[in-house]
């Protein structure tokens, strides 16, 4: 069988990685680049630089990877779907949910494979928590908490941090319990001088029970991605930074030293840092992209889990600006 033939539309800083990628990915075959500002990191190598997306789509490409500033997603993603693109988008699918909306549309009327980059998912530490949550290692999940703060990066300027790093978590969380959003309440601040938040801290619930929260910012001079769940028989913490998942196992021995009991509580358990296979959560995502395509399996983000996330996303900003909690 011939390789898909890929086209790449933006080339900043996430493009470049695609590239990649989609070079390193067997059954791909990078044809086209695009990016109307040119290419700053040299990725195109021996292929033309396109200035628009109609003259990617005219390279004849099946598929495409859309890595353009948010603002843009739904003007370059609808063009791509009216050609016939499948099309894996950058998160968040588009900066408004109506935008989203038209592109949900556009893609499934159409039949086509419409694909959001919630890399998080494929994350080696996230997959196997996953795994293991539904392999009742666990037991009933209680809480999910994840904290996800770093500089600011200057890339970003057409949404805060909410819509652009705060939809990792929200996605993760909703996939890692299975169970959607029912309510949000959040409190954002701007610090930096920028038009858009960045800072926001938010707790929610789930349709199943699980409560959330989640501490997302751009002021932080650490970088951090934490996830935690803690449920009946005790907790895993997930670093996606390191691809690293340690569980805490609740206490099966008594602990007789009060001074200790007091702030470990009456028992403690064993810690277990988990070994994992770890491939890069970017390139296992193509893979799923393009299978998904071929018709192998679908294990994407599909658009309309993309524009369920851009819900939750603005509903955590309309508590902010309201200062209520807002059911979903």
């Amino acid at each position: 069988m011939a390789d898909l033939r890929v086209g790449l539309i933006g080339l900043g800083m996430m493009g470049r990685h695609h590239a990649r990628v989609i070079r390193e990915v067997e059954g791909l075959e990078l044809v086209a680049v695009a990016d109307a500002y040119g290419d700053p990191h040299g990725v195109a190598g021996k292929l033309p630089v396109c200035a628009s997306v109609d003259e990617l789509i005219a390279e004849g490409i099946d598929m495409a990877v859309c890595a353009v500033p948010t603002g843009l997603h739904e003007k370059v993603g609808l063009a791509l779907a009216g050609a016939g693109v499948h099309t894996l988008v950058e998160k968040p699918i588009a900066d408004t949910v109506e935008a989203g909306q038209r592109l949900v549309d556009a893609f499934e009327s159409a039949g086509l494979i419409g694909a959001v980059g919630h890399i998080e998912r494929f994350n080696p530490a996230l997959q196997s928590l996953r795994a293991r949550i539904e392999a009742g290692d666990l037991g009933e999940v209680y809480q999910i908490a994840t904290r996800r703060q770093g500089p600011f990066p200057a890339r970003i300027a057409d949404v805060g941090v909410v819509k652009d790093l705060g939809t990792h978590d929200i996605d993760l969380t909703s996939w890692l319990a299975q169970s959607p959003f029912t309510s949000v309440s959040a409190r954002t601040s701007t610090r930096s001088g920028r038009p858009h938040e960045d800072m926001v801290t938010a707790s929610g619930q789930l349709a199943n029970g699980v409560i959330t929260s989640h501490l997302v910012n751009w002021l932080s001079p650490m970088k951090e991605r934490l996830t935690v769940v803690t449920g009946e028989k005790g907790a895993f913490v997930a670093d996606t930074l390191t691809a690293d998942l340690t569980f805490y196992e609740n206490g099966t021995f008594t602990t007789e030293w009060e001074a200790v009991s007091n702030f470990r509580g009456v028992s403690e358990g064993n810690i277990t840092r988990l070994a994992l296979t770890k491939r890069e959560p970017l390139r296992v995502e193509h893979e799923a992209f393009r299978d998904a395509v071929l018709g192998l399996s679908n294990n994407t983000v599909t658009m309309r889990e993309g524009l369920n996330t851009l819900r939750v996303a603005e509903a955590m900003l309309d508590s902010a600006r309201r200062g209520v909690v807002r059911d979903l």
